[in-house]
């Protein structure tokens, strides 16, 4: 395992290989130039959404996600003690994955989903989680779309505008958000019977983002923001480009379609985690440390999944799945584990020193009493075998001592659709 471990050194792959408190003040850092409007990995892009106001109880609106495969939609209320009512979610395919569909057919179809639930409210919210610069009317242009949808001619278009227009409603009240902000506010609508200090939200699934609630003050960037007041800052974290990569992970890169960008999510998202050890194994080969057979049978592989990789994890002692076929002694996999879980403790400190850095920011959480929430969606940070535990003991470990703040973590069931109702919910 001597090799093994100088292997992982040489191309820092270790936890060990991660200064903590560098990384987090180069996250304050990045995050500060953003505010100002500098050159930075962090667009720290202003939402307009005031989350520290209080919300509208007692009105339904309706709540839409959009961002992946599948459009939802509900109508959402929450009564006056708090709690959630919501219409069992009606889903349907997002149109543009079947096919080109032009702007007029785009918009058709998204106002023939939300049409019979939008009648029965004011406003809608609605999360839209494609690349889009949002407006001091809440509304978004579209800057690009992802995930195999084909609508060409809706970039560079207002959203909310253009579905009020096909819905025939040019006068009801539309908020456009992100899935990350939506997840911070289901957070702070779940958390009605408690105070918190501030909320953040973070995502870390296929990709990687966290906001969190910024004064107006700090956003130099922005001018005629109202004083004295607040809003949720989208970081875009996966973009962030100060984390210390090895030579792997330059490596890794340069297969992916967006070479040179989103460098810090392509460290251990979902999206990415198993192009990473792919590319990671077929160097141990390379090296020796995997039997030649070994090697052949992972330069063969078209391409690793996450989930392979967890599934690789997870049967330890079955050798089943598609990785375990391409590795094929004992040894092999032995070896193979424990660089995977060296990468796993890796990403963990990489994701603790994003949240202490925004935890820190917000000057929050002091009191135990009044803790800062975290509400966290994705299946990477929930599956991937180990993570979330790592994450939470090192973020513990860091804010302790002269750094000591208080948090809790919570997790909420539809966050995208209760987010996107409570936004249309804020005072």
């Amino acid at each position: 395992m001597a090799n093994t471990a100088q292997f992982l050194e040489k191309y820092k792959l270790r936890a060990a290989d991660i200064d903590i408190d560098s990384v987090v003040q180069s996250f304050l850092s990045e995050m500060e130039k953003g505010l100002q409007g500098s050159d930075s990995s962090l667009r720290m892009i202003p939402t307009y959404i005031e989350a520290d106001n209080t919300f509208k109880t007692g009105v339904p609106v309706t709540a839409i996600d959009a961002g992946g495969t599948n459009f939802r939609v509900a109508k959402v209320m929450f009564t006056d003690d708090g709690k959630l009512e919501m219409s069992e979610p009606l889903k349907e395919k997002m149109p543009g994955q079947d096919g080109m569909v032009s702007k007029e057919e785009f918009f058709t179809i998204v106002a023939n989903y939300v049409k019979d639930i939008a009648e029965q409210t004011d406003s809608i919210g609605f999360c839209f989680s494609y690349p889009t610069e949002i407006l001091p009317n809440k509304d978004g242009i579209l800057l690009q779309f992802s995930k195999e949808v084909q609508a060409p001619e809706v970039i560079g278009e207002l959203i909310g505008e253009n579905l009020l227009i096909s819905l025939n409603m040019p006068d009801k009240e539309i908020v456009l958000l992100n899935d990350t902000v939506a997840t911070l506010l289901a957070g702070k609508s779940a958390s009605f019977e408690k105070e918190y200090d501030s909320y953040i939200g973070f995502i870390l699934g296929t990709g990687t983002n966290t906001c969190y609630i910024e004064k107006n003050e700090n956003i130099t960037k922005s001018s005629n923001l109202k004083p004295g007041r607040s809003q949720i800052i989208n970081m875009e974290t996966g973009a962030f480009g100060k984390a210390p990569r090895g030579a792997l992970d330059a490596a890794f890169d340069d297969t992916t379609a967006t070479k040179g960008e989103y460098h810090f999510e392509k460290m251990f998202s979902g999206g990415y985690f198993g192009g990473l050890v792919h590319t990671v194994l077929k160097a141990a080969a390379d090296e020796g440390l995997l039997s030649s057979e070994s090697g052949k049978k992972l330069q063969g592989m078209k391409d690793l999944s996450t989930e392979d990789v967890n599934i690789f994890l997870d049967t330890e002692k079955d050798h089943t799945g598609p990785l375990a076929e391409m590795i094929t002694t004992d040894r092999d996999q032995e070896i193979s584990r424990e660089i995977i879980r060296s990468l796993l403790a890796r990403a963990a400190k990489l994701v603790a020193a994003n949240l202490a850095a925004v935890i820190l920011k917000t000057g929050k959480g002091l009191d135990a009493g009044k803790p800062i929430l975290i509400t966290v969606e994705g299946t990477s940070y929930y599956k991937l075998k180990g993570l979330k535990d790592q994450i939470e003991a090192e973020l513990s470990d860091y804010l302790s001592g002269e750094n000591q703040r208080f948090y809790e973590f919570t997790y909420v069931d539809q966050s995208s659709l209760v987010g996107g109702a409570l936004a249309a919910l804020i005072e």
